[in-house]
């Protein structure tokens, strides 16, 4: 019988052996979810690192509910939706109608109005003392022009000290507000000076915004009365515009797969 033919192996024997890819198991769990972009903690977070961001949830919802509830409460009931937001519009507006005998429990509203326009200012605070600089970072990553603008209101915030409280209130297109009482939480300022801060320097401010109503006067009660007869339309076209924004931002299911 003749000799069987030997063929060469397809891998020589002494070669290296080919290096396994990792596996994509293996490469998410080096990468936990809270290490994701976007998150504002530098560690796995805790209870209060969750609780802190679920409550900016319950923020972002609670303004959206209001946008159309403010557009019909503004003309109906001034003086409720200062003491629901104390927003300056509605003290301003309740100001107005204060001046021509129509509100005789004014001084009420105005004290609720300042206490309740601090009703999720400790959430900011809570998040610079769990995060520092984190939900900053998170505001400012949105963009080029965002990061420079929160670059500023920082720069200014750290200038001003307590002072910021003051200025953090002035409507200007800087978003000041934020950023000192996230950098009052991270600079361990503690939680009862905080307050006392936000509260003395949002009370001036309603002030101000109720006396410029009470100086209006009747033109302005005038102006909210035309707005309260087409104010219910405007309530449902708000509705309308949210439920189409939110339906056309859900991402569909080719987006998905």
């Amino acid at each position: 019988m003749g000799r069987a033919l030997a063929y060469p192996s397809a891998v020589p024997a002494d070669s290296d052996p080919v290096p396994e890819e990792p596996s994509t198991d293996s490469a998410a769990e080096q990468l936990q979810w809270w290490e994701a972009d976007g998150m504002p903690w530098k560690k796995e977070p805790g209870r209060a690192d969750i609780a802190c961001l679920v409550w900016f949830g319950v923020v972002g919802v609670f303004s959206l509910v209001l946008i159309p509830t403010r557009a019909w409460l503004l003309a109906v009931a001034p003086d409720i939706l200062a003491m629901i937001t104390g927003g300056r519009t509605a003290v301003t507006a309740s100001g107005a109608i204060a001046s021509v005998g129509e509100m005789a429990h004014w001084p009420l509203v105005l004290l609720v109005a300042s206490l309740l326009s601090l009703k999720f200012d400790w959430i900011y605070w809570w998040a610079g003392k769990l995060w520092g600089r984190g939900m900053i970072e998170v505001w400012a990553g949105r963009s080029k022009r965002a990061a420079r603008g929160y670059a500023r209101a920082e720069r200014w915030a750290r200038k001003l000290g307590p002072l910021g409280f003051l200025v953090a209130y002035v409507p200007i297109p800087l978003p000041l507000m934020q950023v000192v009482f996230v950098l009052s939480g991270a600079t361990n300022m503690s939680i009862k000076r905080f307050l006392l801060y936000d509260y003395l320097a949002s009370t001036l401010w309603l002030i101000g915004f109720f006396a410029l109503g009470w100086r209006l006067g009747e033109p302005a009660v005038a102006v909210l009365d035309i707005y309260a007869r087409y104010a219910g339309y405007v309530a449902i076209g708000l509705v309308v515009v949210i439920i189409a924004a939110t339906v056309l931002r859900k991402p569909k299911v080719t987006d998905i797969a």
